[in-house]
């Protein structure tokens, strides 16, 4: 399936500081109306206790709500980690909770199939193989058509696609300029052929959904910034496009609240920055 340059990151339309249902839903419908046709979600975006799938109901809604062309957009959503509603974490790969959690959100997405499942985050109390056998036994069921993994190293992505073969399709991990850490996951995507999916893309630039408030502010005035000025452009749009220039595998996914946000992101489809330009851009 063509999902476009751009996705849509949910997470925001669901957590801390989400907006109301009415403007959740614009920005779903803006992202959609801009030609975005992959929306990242996960069971776990949520902010309170007992909200379990809230980000995928929204999503739901949304879609239904939006009529002609939305069953053209992938919904790809995630499993294995938890959110006890105090603003941490919980991760939880056991294969019988991700049977499950995407029985659930199948359920919560109102589709008999999943386009594509993720494994939100390897857990270190299960075997990685134990986790990643059970996208497979999804797949097999037919609850899943796809599946991905997230905030994985280059081992796991190669144990995975030992286990799932063609069905492995993606990963997703935290890449931006100011976090290149995993620059040798998205080369092995490259060189794998899969699509790589880099979440929190405008760190650096703008703050993420996930971002720690105690962190500090982004800088304010980069290179990304003064090329954004020189073509006319968000420096954001700069960003995104280049993410879009280290590799034919990066799909980044902006998270947005509003809808004029996806709107800007989703216009760096159209930005070709020149190869002096992108060797240009540092933090």
């Amino acid at each position: 399936m063509a999902v476009g340059s751009i996705g849509l990151g949910a997470m925001p339309l669901s957590v801390e500081g989400r907006p109301d249902e009415e403007q959740a839903i614009a920005t779903i419908h803006a992202a959609l109306d801009a030609g975005v046709r992959l929306v990242d979600t996960a069971d776990s975006y949520h902010w309170h206790a007992g909200e379990v799938g809230h980000n995928e109901r929204l999503i739901a809604r949304a879609l239904a709500a939006y009529g002609s062309g939305s069953d053209e957009v992938l919904v790809a959503t995630k499993g294995g980690r938890g959110r006890p509603g105090d603003g941490s974490w919980t991760v939880n790969g056991d294969p019988r909770h991700l049977r499950r959690a995407a029985e659930a959100s199948a359920a919560r997405l109102g589709v008999e199939t999943i386009g594509l499942y993720q494994l939100h985050k390897p857990d270190p109390a299960v075997p990685f193989a134990d986790s990643v056998g059970a996208l497979r036994d999804l797949a097999d069921a037919g609850t899943i058509r796809m599946a991905g993994l997230s905030n994985v190293d280059r081992e796991q992505i190669r144990t995975a696609r030992e286990i799932l073969g063609p069905r492995l399709v993606s990963v997703q991990n935290r890449f931006s300029p100011a976090h290149q850490s995993t620059r040798d996951t998205l080369d092995l995507c490259t060189e794998l052929g899969l699509a790589f999916l880099p979440w929190s893309p405008l760190g650096g630039i703008s703050l993420s959904a996930v971002d720690d408030p105690g962190a500090g502010n982004p800088t304010p005035d980069t290179p990304f910034h003064a090329l954004a000025r020189a073509r006319g452009v968000s420096p954001q749009q700069v960003c995104l496009a280049w993410h879009l220039a280290q590799s034919p595998a990066v799909v980044p996914i902006p998270g947005a609240r509003r809808p004029a946000s996806i709107r800007d992101s989703a216009a760096a489809a159209g930005l070709a920055l020149s190869a002096e330009e992108v060797a240009g851009l540092r933090l």
